[in-house]
């Protein structure tokens, strides 16, 4: 089996229990707006952008820009599924000249241009088709590509949480040295850099962290308490890693 393969059937192990996904009173899929701003991105990721400049930045999954507006682009291109997230990039944005295509990637990727650098933070693990994503990345970037993902699928940290009131495990991939695998069946040789992140949600507002934590666990709002000392009492609190790959672009 190729190694894309085992990415989208590892990615589909995490499918939820219809039973506890039709009980949801919410969805848990997606990120609210607040959560993923317009922040300052990854250090390695920026330098990876960084690289590839002067000249226009394709920020895919581009949420609030945090990957791309403080690189410094003369043009900024975006992709997402979300017309908040897109919205509040092209907030983001500021004087900087600005492109947004409402769609995933890489369904959209046929509508839009080619850029010097391409960047995509922290979105194939929610891509199961991973080898065509990875190809129109590099098909739209004329210099280089960036892409930055968790080491372990960033659901693992909710496993404790899951198992106490689910009853359920989780599984544990796709992990970064399997997408590292995908890259090579493509015939891609990237530069790969690995770093310490923070907690993503350590400047939250604890009201919002909760919220979205209670919603990936399909929970109602009435078990709010719960849910907050079950956060408590299984914190996951393993040192977590990143990677940002980067490698040559192939538009001409």
């Amino acid at each position: 089996m190729s190694a894309a393969d085992r990415w989208a059937g590892e990615l589909a192990a995490w499918a939820i229990d219809p039973a506890i996904l039709a009980a949801a009173p919410e969805s848990p899929y997606g990120f609210p707006p607040g959560l993923f701003g317009s922040g300052r991105g990854a250090a390695a990721t920026l330098d990876a952008v960084r690289g590839g400049l002067p000249g226009s930045v394709l920020d895919v999954g581009c949420g609030g820009g945090a990957a791309s507006v403080p690189a410094g682009a003369d043009e900024l291109l975006g992709v997402d599924s979300s017309p908040a997230m897109l919205e509040r990039f092209r907030a983001a944005a500021g004087a900087v000249p600005v492109r947004t295509w409402c769609g995933r990637w890489p369904d959209v990727a046929a509508q839009v241009p080619a850029a010097d650098v391409v960047v995509a933070a922290n979105v194939v693990h929610n891509v199961p088709d991973v080898a065509a994503f990875v190809q129109e990345l590099t098909a739209h970037a004329r210099r280089r590509v960036v892409v930055e993902l968790t080491d372990e699928h960033p659901w693992t940290s909710l496993a404790g949480l899951w198992r106490h009131f689910h009853g359920q495990d989780r599984p544990a991939g796709p992990t970064v040295a399997l997408f590292a695998e995908v890259l090579a069946e493509l015939g891609l040789r990237p530069t790969a850099a690995t770093w310490s992140r923070p907690d993503l949600w350590r400047d939250a507002e604890p009201g919002v962290v909760l919220a979205f934590t209670r919603r990936r666990l399909c929970l109602p709002a009435s078990r709010d308490a719960e849910v907050a000392e079950a956060m408590r009492r299984f914190a996951d609190d393993r040192p977590r890693t990143s990677t940002t790959f980067w490698w040559p672009g192939g538009a001409g």
